[in-house]
Parts: structure tokens; sequence; C-alpha cells
């Protein structure tokens, strides 16, 4: 016999029962764990939510950030990274799978951070970041430096005090937060919003910029390593010192400005001179100065003084010139009456020569010879027009002559074939060829036909003599 069926008295749940009471369950067990793995299949959705997995050697865990918390990282995640995170396990009833929501995520140790740090350096690299043609020469003595850096702590002072020892300078000042979430952001505005600033504005554009903090940790000092801040420092067109930490400290903002200083302090001390120095300088430039002017100023007088003495006594040359110029008016003198009457002489001469009747004579005489030439020129002129006309006349008789008209008005005929060919001799004459008999006053067809007895050879006869005599005419 079959057993009887049994009663049930378990309680049903549906299946988002279960998954509801699942997720409360591991919830209040676990919610809050901090979780190392390595990062895998990490993927950024449109909403800017982050979506990996974190791993070990013997299992897999999904993990999500939302984008309010992604957005606060100090670093970049991705695929391969072992990384720290803070948060709370939960479940995703959707597909039965439990997942960490995290809230706060760091490299795991030193170690990941550093080839984190090598990987994006060689990235900005190869891009050209780094390339030395880049870098812009700093100012001597830029009147106007803009500071970056945290309004509150020590590095400011350093750099004032520092600056106001050497050569008191206008500094503008950038308030931003070196460390910590917003950090990069502040400091890659600030330098932007340097370099907008309008050059005859209200606030002055700085001539130079230094971007200082204060030593710290590699952590401390990640925001100097943020992509966002070294293409801002990159991209600056007013030169910029970075003085990031002590002198060990190297950050990526180094490579990308165009001077690194050890320390806040140093970044002052290479912004601008020592103007106490440069004034005991210019003072000593100035003695020289004056003792190579004055030294010059004796060597030119000493110099002059010698030529001086080879020169004659300039009262001697004077005399001598003085007495020349007396020389010369005596002689002006005796000289100009002279050449006063040679003058009124000439003039007398011309105006007899300029008499009316003596100056008809001469053109009456002169249209007489310009008359008996014209009168030569035409008739000569005239004998030429005749002689070439006569030519003219005579080779155009001649040219009518050789007309073939001519020739054929004496009794000869032009014989032209089929296709109006000239027919030179009887052989070029076919059977019942139809030939065109030109005469002088007219043309006369034929048809032609071929005489058994011609010989084959006609040119040994007296007919194809004259044929050749008539192609000779034509």
């Amino acid at each position: 016999m079959s057993e009887p069926a049994r009663s049930h008295n378990q309680t049903e749940y549906t299946v988002s029962e279960v998954s509801a009471r699942i997720k409360r369950v591991v919830e209040e067990n676990f919610g809050h764990v901090r979780v190392r793995g390595e990062i895998s299949g990490f993927k950024r959705a449109a909403s800017g939510h982050l979506y990996m997995a974190l791993k070990d050697a013997n299992a897999v865990m999904d993990a999500v950030c939302w984008k309010g918390t992604a957005d606060r990282f100090a670093f970049k995640p991705e695929d391969g990274l072992e990384v720290v995170c803070v948060g709370r396990i939960t479940t995703y009833p959707g597909r039965s799978k439990y997942q960490i929501v995290i809230d706060h995520m760091e490299p795991a140790g030193l170690g990941a951070l550093m080839a984190l740090l090598e990987k994006r350096k060689i990235q900005l690299e190869k891009e050209g970041l780094f390339d030395s043609a880049r870098k812009k020469p700093i100012p001597f003595l830029p009147e106007v430096i803009g500071v970056v850096t945290s309004p509150t702590g020590a590095v400011i002072r350093d750099i004032l005090h520092r600056l106001a020892d050497r050569f008191p300078r206008h500094v503008l000042v950038w308030p931003v937060l070196v460390q910590g979430e917003g950090a990069k952001e502040q400091i890659a505005a600030a330098i932007t919003g340097f370099n907008r600033l309008p050059a005859d504005g209200a606030i002055p554009r700085p001539d130079l910029i230094i971007v200082a903090r204060g030593g710290g940790s590699l952590e401390d000092l990640w925001a100097f390593n943020e992509e966002i801040v070294v293409r801002a420092a990159a991209a600056s067109d007013i030169p910029l010192i970075s003085a990031v930490g002590h002198e060990t400290d190297t950050t990526l903002i180094d490579y990308a400005s165009d001077l690194r200083a050890p320390t806040p302090t140093a970044a002052a001390e290479m912004a601008v001179p020592v103007r106490s120095e440069w004034l005991i300088t210019l003072a000593e430039q100035s003695v020289r100065m004056r003792r190579s002017l004055l030294r010059l100023l004796e060597e030119r007088r000493v110099r002059i003084e010698g030529l001086a003495r080879g020169l004659p006594n300039p009262r001697q040359l004077l005399d001598a010139a003085t007495q020349r110029l007396d020389d010369l008016s005596t002689r002006l003198q005796a000289s100009l009456p002279v050449l006063l009457q040679r003058k009124h002489e000439i003039l007398l001469h011309l105006a007899a020569r300029m008499q009316p009747r003596t100056l008809l004579r001469d053109i009456a005489r002169n249209l007489e010879t310009l008359t008996m030439f014209s009168e030569r020129a035409g008739a000569a002129y005239k004998r030429f027009l005749m002689q070439q006309e006569k030519h003219i006349t005579s080779l155009a008789q001649l040219l009518e002559s050789y007309h073939y008209k001519k020739v054929l008005a004496r009794g000869f005929a032009l014989v032209r074939g089929d296709n109006g060919t000239v027919l030179t001799s009887a052989g070029m004459v076919q059977h019942r060829m139809t030939l065109a008999l030109e005469f002088h006053d007219g043309i006369a067809h034929a048809i032609g036909s071929c005489d058994a007895a011609t010989p084959s050879n006609p040119t040994k006869k007296r007919p194809a003599k004259k044929a050749r005599e008539q192609e000779e005419l034509f």
C-alpha cells in the first residue's frame, strides 16, 4: 500500500518575501565592513555610478559605488588595482546576488599608489605634457605673483615673509584645499582662473604663478598627481613654479610646471632676486661706470692736447687768409670795370646786327632759298611717281600676257577628265571617258576613244612633243 499523503503545516513564502528576509539578515550582520580585494570588470555607467567586482584568490564579490561617492575619490579606480573598500553588504534580489555598496575606497598600500602614479606619469609623458620645449622662462622680476595654496597654513606665511625679505612684490593668493575631497578641482580652477584674468582688468594678471603646499604622505599629496591638475599646469600661459612638499617629495605637477622648487620657501627665492644685493651691485656698477667715463675723458683730453701741439698757430693761419682776401678784393675791384666794358661792346655789336632792315633782308634771303629747294624737291618727287607708275603698268601687262586664257585665245584647249584632272597626254585618256574641253570662250564635252595605232610611247612622236610643251605652259 502507498504511504498516505502527509499534511503540510510549513509556512509558504513568495520569492520576494524570501529575498527580502535574506536582504534583512545580511544587512543586519554586515552593516559596516572593510573589504580588501582586486578590482575586476570595472565599468562607469552613463549615470556616473561605478560597477565592478572585488576578487581575491578564492572568491569574487560584486560591488557598486554611487556617483556622489565616486566623485570624492582621490584616485581613479581601474582594473587590476588592489583597493580597500568600506561599505555595507546587501543583496540585489533582481539577480539573487549579494554585493557591497562602497562608501569609501583607497588603494591598498603604498605599492598600489606608486603603480598608479607611474602608469599615469607614462600616459601623460606620451602626450608630451612634460616636454622641455613646452617650458617657459621665469621672469626676472615679476610685478605680480599669484600663489595657489591653503590660506591658513604656514606655507603662505613663509612665501610672503621670504618675498618681503628679498624683494617685496604684489602677491595675489587664490585660496584652495590642498588635500582631500574637492582639492584637485579647486587647484585646477585656480590655475585656470589666474590665466583668464585680463591684462588690463581691475584685478592685475600675475606674471608668475606659484603652486605650493607643505610636506605630507603620498596620500596627502595625491591631489597634485591628479590628471586635471597636471593638465591645468601644462596649459598655463603664465610661467608656473611648483613647490609641493619637501625636497624629496615629487608629484606629477612638478614635471608639468616650468620650474620645480624643493620647498615653498625656495619657490619664493626663485621668483625674485635679493633687492639688497642688486642695490649693492647697482652701486658698484655705477662707480665702475663713473671711473670708466673719467678715464675715457682723460684719455681724450691728452690725445687732443697732443694733436693740438702739431697744429700751426691759428692766428698765423688767419693772417695769411686775411692777406689773400685783401689781395683778391683789390683784383676784383680792378677787373670789374674792364669786364663791364667788354660786355658793353658785345652788346653794341649784337644791337647793330639786330637792326630791322638787316633782319628783313636775312629773312627774305632765307625764304628764297627755301622756295628753291621746295620746287626742286616737288619736281623730283613727281618724276619718281611717274617712273613707278610706268613700272607697275609694265608689270601688269606682262602678268596679263602670262594668263592661261591668253593661251586658249590662240587656239589651244584645256582638257579635263571626269574628276576635273587636267589631262596632259593622250595616254591619260581612257576609253569612253567623258572629257571637258575648255576654250577661251566656253567649255565643250566629248567622249574619248583609244586609237590602236597610237604608239605606246607617244613621247617620240611630234604630237607628244606638243603635249609636253602644253604641260610646260600650264
